[in-house]
């Protein structure tokens, strides 16, 4: 990217790069416009989910309960979703109390050991997920949108690389902390 760009292709990155070349003149430019853009969508994506959050009247906890267990098909265990969430049952039970009471989830006696419950999403609980979800889904098309299906996917294989690369090396790190 060494040529300028046209004005009117210019982002709040450019101009940053732009700043910093002179104070860092070893700044890879490509390097610092990419993890920059990377973090600000981040950021700016992490946005739009909290205000689809507010939006469907939820916090992050209950929208993160509501999904996983609609990413178990709308039903668990209390101790799967446990494990899931990385939580102790105790809180997946608090949790499920408040989303129970809002008429999200059922609890009802399980089928396979009459001592346990099963979770299940509700209608209104599937209802509430999906349009927290198709916000942010909507607001990811129309970003990735801007590229062909062919720049998607390659843009999709690049992070992919990027991120096996990070994903070594923090598994390398985690093997050294013992």
């Amino acid at each position: 990217m060494t040529e300028k760009r046209q004005e009117q292709d210019r982002d709040w990155t450019d101009a940053h790069v732009e700043r910093w070349l002179p104070v860092l003149p070893t700044l890879d430019p490509d390097i610092e416009g990419a993890v920059t853009r990377m973090s600000r969508l981040t950021v700016h994506l992490r946005r739009v989910r909290e205000q689809s959050l507010v939006d469907f009247e939820l916090d992050r906890q209950e929208f993160d309960t509501l999904h996983k267990l609609a990413g178990r098909g709308g039903a668990a265990s209390p101790s799967e979703l446990a494990a899931d969430l990385d939580l102790a049952p105790a809180s997946v039970t608090g949790r499920l109390d408040g989303l129970e009471r809002r008429g999200l989830v059922r609890r009802t006696p399980s089928r396979k050991d009459r001592r346990r419950v099963d979770v299940e999403l509700t209608a209104a609980g599937r209802s509430t997920w999906r349009g927290a979800m198709a916000v942010l889904g909507h607001e990811e098309e129309r970003l990735l949108g801007a590229l062909p299906a062919w720049e998607r996917a390659l843009l999709a294989d690049m992070l992919r690389r990027i991120m096996l690369m990070a994903e070594r090396d923090a598994g390398a790190e985690r093997g050294s902390e013992g």
